[in-house]
């Protein structure tokens, strides 16, 4: 059994690396940096002012809150208080805020400013204390140097002894998940999975001190929170923090990381914003783009084989490439990961034809976030990768991905039927997904188990790789595939706002905007077309007969996709019942 904390590796790289730059965060007047040194008292300090609000030890400590420095330093004092910090995303419900302090039975409430206190004004008496990272003043309400200064009380003894009591193999946070197919259910990380994992990941991609990131995805999510602040904690790295979703391409243009994490969707936007850049370039440009991009794509495929790069690919990384990635702000990037979803292979191509080889991850909250990683040196397009040494891979009977090794969790907080039926007796982690491991090991994941849909015909047919096709089609952002019990497949298609204007020109439609497009003839016919060609590349059965194209999209807000952007299946069905109800009536088909 380890000893070692998350805490314990704090102290041991503040020691080592007191001076180097730990978190930069924008002012109004530029960059602000925080020290390990300064990093590591300002968590001690939060540590004692939690132990003055009455955490106890095994206690839980909700976080709803952007990224910024007050969160990794709350998630870190509640773990030195000996409780347990659980992040809550800043687009949850009231009712989704309820139920997690409810189920954690959350003590202290610290977020981002006083607008979240409507999200758990449900909860609020319930809790001991809130805490506003800005703002504060409010009845009830500290602000976060107010809370700050509690820890300047005499209480260092007691967080020492909290910090002593500390074992590697208790829980040290708790993640709810997303709530895909039910309620959220709170899964339980050791400090040995969370330092283990960050570890694993140091090794597989040779992270040092030197390197740095960009946080700015929901801290809320076991990727964010291993990648962004996990990982720095272990190897003494610096990371800085997107003021926002919106500013993301300014800030990496300022902070030009050496790795970068985007889940697919942001991919995808980047992806958009290019092609409508590219489409207003001269001619001349666009055709020296199209040939880079060509040897981009086959030097890509060769280093993917083991292969060296055709000739022309170092003078297409000097005319174009360099250029492009400079332009976005990956001119020191080496390693581009993705994850939490699955990527549409043109995406991926489109990074790969410029230089930019987008790694993939695989795994779930569960295992700490990955169990399977792609790395510079071996990977493969549209594969999640292989295991990660020191963890183990297999695929049932029935096609379930399975694995098991250090980083798997502890169990579900205050649900051991859920624990036993997602852990069996040999320590497999049962995934839900299915996927195929080939010869090499490289793993691919082709469907969620039970989002499979089955026809009324008895087919069984996996939506994912469908869809991927549909968001392949140009000027698709999203599609759904649907029919189960029913006679044949449709699917819900939304277009992509960006490539309304551009593709509309090209098709000759007069659509400016996705609800004037959703009723144009001519974008009808287009996807008809389209359609009809990703059709032909499908079983009969998987075919897609029948297709709307929604006026709006799926968001988070809504509650159709999750916040790590997922679909939310049964939400959209609920959502979209008429769409659908007139989607089988109609007898429109593509060609």
């Amino acid at each position: 059994m380890s000893h070692e904390t998350v805490i314990d590796v704090l102290m041991a790289t503040t020691s080592e690396h007191p001076k180097r730059p730990a978190l930069r965060h924008k002012r109004p007047d530029g960059w602000k940096t925080l020290t390990w040194t300064d990093y590591q008292k300002m968590v001690l300090r939060a540590g004692r002012a939690l132990i003055v609000l009455g955490v106890e030890p095994s206690a839980c400590v909700v976080i709803i809150s952007g990224n910024r420095p007050e969160w990794f330093i709350t998630n870190l004092a509640t773990m030195a208080a000996g409780g347990l910090p659980s992040g809550i995303y800043t687009t949850s419900t009231v009712e989704q805020c309820s139920y997690i302090v409810d189920h954690c039975e959350a003590v202290v409430a610290v977020i981002e400013n006083t607008t979240h206190l409507e999200q758990i004004k449900g909860v609020r008496g319930s809790l001991k204390a809130i805490v506003a990272m800005d703002g504060g003043g409010e009845e009830g309400v500290l602000s976060w140097d107010q809370f700050l200064a509690l820890g300047d009380e005499d209480s260092q003894s007691t967080l020492d002894q909290r910090m002593a009591d500390l074992r590697g193999d208790q829980p040290c946070t708790l993640i709810y998940t997303s709530g895909t197919t039910g309620e959220p259910k709170g899964v339980m990380l050791s400090h040995e999975n969370v330092l283990w994992m960050s570890r694993a990941l140091k090794s597989g991609y040779s992270v040092t001190p030197e390197d740095c990131g960009i946080s700015y995805l929901p801290l809320s999510h076991i990727a964010e929170q291993v990648i962004s602040h996990y990982l720095p904690l272990v190897v003494g790295g610096c990371m800085s923090f997107a003021q926002s979703l919106e500013t993301l391409g300014d800030d990496l243009r300022e902070v030009r990381p050496t790795f970068f994490f985007a889940v697919p969707r942001v991919w995808e936007k980047i992806q958009a914003r290019m092609e409508a850049a590219g489409a207003t370039s001269s001619p001349l440009r666009r055709r020296l783009v199209r040939w880079a991009r060509e040897a981009g794509l086959v030097g890509g495929r060769a280093s993917q084989r083991g292969e060296p790069m055709p000739s022309g690919w170092w003078l297409a990384n000097r005319l174009v490439f360099s250029k492009v990635r400079q332009r976005l702000g990956f001119n020191r990037t080496r390693v581009f990961f993705t994850s939490a979803a699955p990527m549409a292979r043109s995406t991926l191509d489109f990074f790969l034809s410029l230089g930019i080889p987008i790694l993939e991850l695989y795994g779930m909250t569960e295992c700490t976030g990955p169990t399977t990683f792609s790395t510079e040196d071996r990977y493969r397009t549209g594969s999640t990768g292989w295991a990660i040494p020191g963890t183990e891979l297999r695929v049932a009977d029935d096609g379930e991905i399975l694995f098991r090794g250090p980083h798997i969790f502890v169990g579900y907080h205050k649900n051991d039927a859920a624990t036993r039926e997602a852990l069996d007796g040999d320590g497999w982690l049962h995934s839900g997904d299915i996927g195929l491991i080939d010869e090499d090991g490289f793993l691919y994941v082709t469907d969620r188990k039970k989002e499979l849909l089955i026809t009324s015909g008895g087919k069984n047919v996996a939506p994912v790789p469908i869809e991927s096709k549909l968001k392949a089609i140009p000027g698709v952002a999203q599609a759904v595939a649907i029919g189960d019990r029913r006679k044949f497949l449709a699917a819900l298609i939304i277009l992509d706002p960006e490539a309304i204007e551009s593709l509309a020109g090209e098709i000759g439609s007069d659509a400016l905007t996705v609800g004037e497009a959703a009723g144009c003839d001519r974008f009808r016919a287009y996807l008809d077309d389209r359609i009809g060609s990703v059709n032909a590349t499908l079983a009969p059965y998987e075919s897609i007969r029948r297709f709307a194209i929604l006026s709006g999209g799926l968001s988070v807000e809504e509650g159709t996709l999750t916040p790590t952007l997922k679909l939310k299946r049964r939400v959209i069905l609920e959502v979209f019942g008429d769409e659908i109800y007139e989607i089988f009536e109609n007898t429109r088909q593509p060609g």
